[in-house]
């Protein structure tokens, strides 16, 4: 009697083909999965500012991450290379490095594991290797510094969200042109330097003239969603004053201050600065009016001369290098209107004038870069004329897309009669002019007290837009 054959389920089970088809899909498995191997570089020098590592090639703006023999890790990124050498310019301090170090380039969410003097971590693209910096709304009311960690008491930060920190450049034609009038709450601006919503602005002005205190103003009184503050190089005991006594509980709960003093080191500073750019690009894509407050353009300019110099980048201006004309450029023009109804970044940079002097460098190639400056000067300061902005050297240049002509006709009479007088004042104050022998004078004689108290204001003092335009109306009615 012939043995029952075996189902053909089971011998198509048992076929050549199926096992080889079995195999091949665990092997396709085993790929998705796989981690590939990345090779570790070591410290060979460290010279000031500068780290130098071999056994790695990586893209300069790559992340990486030192280790100490203490186990406490330093980060670092790359910031230029010569032959096999990596020149790495550290985000935090760096004591405790040795000879030897191990460098490994950063990878979000990766797995260290020493193996055989190698480390397993998931493959990443190289183009994805640039610094990842957390955003989202839930940093609204939170302080942070400039790799985004928080500086507050409120615990680690519940982001899931993570952008480049350096974007890409917004194509010009893309932009929706500024057509909206910004109320900043000050009377000056308001009425005389009109500032449009996607304008970017400098407050040139020394040391101790008030830039401070005005930002504070634009920043409790500015109509916008939110409001991104960076404190870049300024003093350390500023942030806190910035945040209790200028934003209070309700400013800073529709705001997001990124900090990074004037202690940290420059990279830290460079960061921090473009951190708050992302923050502010990020609700701008949401569609929401954002106000940048950087203090101060000068300071991220200085954190880029010290790494320039110390990787051995020639001085050209005044001891800065050309890197940082072409950094400048690359940071102000992440600011400013988004696509045609969508949100919008209206930021207002401050540039310290050293000794007064507006042709500095900085003050020189931030004027032609921006849309508009606001002069603060020491003369007005000291006769206690707040704030002390100087109407003459100051001008906005979108304000002619801005307001009707009446009233830009009216905006150019303030500055013809204020100048006027100013120009005479020498003459007027020792008695050495005759009245009627320039009917401008004479008008702008007459009326130079109320132009003087016009562009004074308290601190606490809030000054709608459309209250300013009858202010300045009846002026001359």
């Amino acid at each position: 009697m012939e043995a029952a054959s075996p189902p053909a389920e089971t011998l198509l089970q048992d076929t050549p083909i199926t096992r080889w088809r079995d195999y091949l899909r665990g092997c396709a498995e085993a790929v998705e999965t796989a981690r590939s191997w990345i090779v570790t570089g070591r410290l060979t020098r460290v010279a000031g500012l500068v780290m130098e590592a071999v056994g790695l090639r990586l893209a300069v703006g790559s992340s990486c991450v030192v280790y100490l023999p203490d186990g406490h890790e330093v980060d670092a990124e790359v910031v230029g290379f010569s032959g096999d050498k990596l020149y790495l310019m550290p985000s935090t301090d760096v004591y405790g490095l040795a000879p030897g170090a191990r460098v490994v380039p950063a990878e979000p969410e990766s797995l260290h594991l020493p193996v055989f003097g190698q480390t397993y971590i998931p493959h990443r693209r190289s183009e994805d290797r640039g610094r990842q910096v957390p955003v989202g709304h839930e940093l609204l009311g939170r302080i942070l510094d400039g790799t985004g960690r928080p500086l507050d008491r409120f615990g680690p930060l519940a982001v899931e969200r993570r952008v480049p920190l350096q974007s890409r450049p917004f194509n010009p034609l893309n932009r929706a042109p500024i057509r909206d009038v910004l109320d900043v709450g000050v009377r000056a601006i308001n009425a005389l330097l009109t500032v449009g919503r996607g304008q970017r602005m400098g407050l040139f002005a020394g040391s101790g003239v008030g830039k401070s205190i005005l930002l504070g103003m634009m920043a409790r009184y500015t109509s916008a969603d939110v409001i991104v503050v960076g404190l870049i190089g300024e003093r350390g005991r500023e942030v806190k004053e910035f945040i209790e006594n200028i934003l209070g509980e309700e400013g800073l709960a529709r705001s997001v201050v990124v900090a990074a003093p004037a202690d940290t080191p420059p990279l830290q500073r460079l960061h921090g600065a473009a951190y708050a750019t992302a923050i502010a690009e990020f609700f701008r894509d949401e569609g929401m009016n954002v106000l940048l407050i950087m203090d101060s353009l000068t300071r991220y300019a200085m954190a880029q001369r010290e790494i320039a110099l110390a990787i051995g980048e020639p001085p050209a201006t005044k001891g800065y290098p050309p890197s940082v004309f072409a950094k400048l450029p690359q940071l102000v023009e992440r600011a400013g209107n988004g696509r045609d109804g969508g949100g919008s970044i209206t930021a207002f940079y401050t540039v310290l004038t050293e000794g007064d002097d507006q042709q500095d460098p900085i003050a020189d190639s931030a004027r032609a870069i921006l849309d508009g400056h606001v002069v603060l000067t020491r003369a007005l300061s000291d006769q206690g004329h707040y704030p002390a902005i100087d109407i003459e050297a100051s001008i906005s240049r979108a304000i002619t897309e801005l307001i009707p002509q009446a009233e830009l006709d009216m905006v150019r009479r303030f500055k013809m009669l204020y100048s006027r007088y100013q120009r005479n004042r020498d003459l007027i104050n020792v008695g050495a002019y005759i009245k009627g022998s320039d009917p401008l004078l004479d008008e702008a004689i007459a009326m130079y007290p109320r132009l003087e108290a016009f562009l004074q204001q308290a601190i606490h003092q809030q000054e709608g837009y459309e209250g300013c335009r009858r202010q300045l109306a009846e002026l001359f009615s």
